[in-house]
């Protein structure tokens, strides 16, 4: 299978410079994965299934092996900044990559600007600001992750290895400082709600376990996709599970759960480090949320580039660039739906369970999509069977996301809508990406 097939057939594009080695890859892989989760599913995920909660972070813990394996068995295969559009196209035809496309429109304009809020609200409770400030903290998050990954992928790449070190650091010290607090597990019946809120956690944690699939859209930066990409996600994926796990674990087993919220974390911070600990969990909430959110639009953007290269999208977005070869149409046309969500929170806060349930669902169904496509692209039978497991896994979680599943059906209808116009007339962005 030869690197770019499935695509246009040019081959990757020449603007996207390969400069990226596997270090670089692990730095915005963790970055993407540990993300706002960690701030407020261990205390969500705890008071909706009781201790049981354990049980859908181990299982999540698990089924993202097989997930990351085959998303890094793909990317290498196809290093295209497509990612998973791209691997749909190729397994199942055109049709099939531009609907994937068009869903992961859904995620990002929406979920990066959610990440920056959850991050602004730790700020703005510690320094005791308005709502309006903290919109302000977010929009300054979302437009220094597109100014730096304007500058060039290297800045951008060292940006995230500095952050996720930070993260672990921090993390790492929170749950070693609340050990005296802890016991194996709290009093009470281990699954006081029953077993079907530990469905609906394990479903809501695709929010915190999706995000390996951004490495694939970075993949033609790649100096050795082949070697270095696998790498990258092999060592993320035991960076994330031993992190995830232990706060999982601590929230738990301190209690610090009772009531859910956003400000999980900082309570569990807050018994382990004293008075300290507010500005710690300040300093995470914000490292966590602009490191994913930096991520996130480093590999969206590389994706709506790939789909207006492809003609999916207007040409003008397919700009990069002269001197640094980053996508910088897409960088600025990603400024407009940011502002408008941030807008419409600065009028309405938004709910965090609808915010969080939206992209979730969306990238339960994208997951859906990646691991077929492994089952149909991958030559290697252990490669394809890890990819099956992994499809059945995502489609079993998928029932568990309840209303939230709207969204990506309707964008999956517009898809075919789309497609079927396309086939009546031929459309005007695709006959100028022909060359017609």
């Amino acid at each position: 299978m030869q690197a770019g097939a499935g695509g246009s057939g040019r081959g990757p594009s020449p603007g996207l410079r390969p400069t990226l080695t596997w270090r670089e890859g692990v730095g915005f892989t963790v970055a993407a994965v540990l993300g706002t989760g960690v701030l407020v599913l261990p205390a969500v995920t705890a008071a909706m299934a009781g201790p049981a909660a354990l049980v859908a972070w181990l299982a999540m813990a698990v089924c993202a092996v097989p997930m990351a394996l085959t998303l890094g068995r793909l990317a290498a295969a196809l290093p295209d900044a497509g990612g998973i559009a791209a691997y749909a196209r190729a397994a199942f035809g055109i049709p099939a990559g531009r609907a994937v496309g068009l869903l992961y429109l859904g995620t990002v304009p929406v979920g990066a600007p959610a990440a920056a809020l959850i991050g602004a609200g730790y700020v703005s409770a510690y320094f005791r600001l308005g709502h309006g400030a903290e919109v302000a903290v977010a929009a300054a998050m979302l437009a220094t992750a597109l100014v730096l990954n304007a500058l060039g992928v290297e800045l951008s790449a060292r940006a995230a290895a500095v952050i996720v070190g930070a993260i672990a650091a921090l993390l790492g010290a929170a749950v070693l400082a609340a050990l005296p607090h802890t016991r194996l597990l709290p009093p009470g019946p281990f699954a006081p709600h029953g077993l079907i809120p530990i469905g609906r956690a394990f479903a809501l944690l695709y929010w915190a376990f999706v995000g390996w699939e951004m490495l694939g859209h970075m993949a033609e930066e790649f100096v050795s996709p082949g070697r270095d990409i696998p790498r990258a996600l092999a060592a993320s994926l035991a960076v994330v599970d031993a992190l995830y796990l232990a706060v999982a674990w601590a929230t738990v087993a301190t209690g610090t759960y009772a009531g859910g919220g956003a400000d999980g974390l900082a309570r569990l911070i807050a018994l382990g480090l004293g008075p300290a600990g507010a500005l710690v969990a300040v300093a995470v909430a914000a490292l966590v949320t602009y490191g994913t959110t930096h991520t996130y639009v480093a590999g969206f953007s590389r994706l709506v580039y790939a789909q207006a290269r492809e003609g999916n999208l207007p040409p003008a977005l397919a700009r990069l660039h002269p001197r640094r070869g980053t996508p910088v149409a897409v960088l600025a046309a990603m400024a407009v739906p940011f502002a408008l969500v941030l807008a419409w929170d600065a009028v309405s806060p938004f709910s965090l369970a609808a915010l969080l349930a939206w992209p979730s669902a969306i990238f339960i169904v994208l997951y859906v999509a990646a691991m077929a496509a492994g089952v149909r692209l991958l030559p290697n039978r252990g490669d394809r069977a890890v990819a099956a497991l992994a499809a059945a896994v995502s489609a079993a979680a998928l029932p568990f996301a309840g209303w939230a599943v709207t969204l990506p059906a309707a964008i999956a209808a517009a898809a075919v809508g789309s497609e079927r116009w396309r086939r009546r007339r031929a459309h005007p962005w695709a006959r100028q990406a022909a060359g017609g």
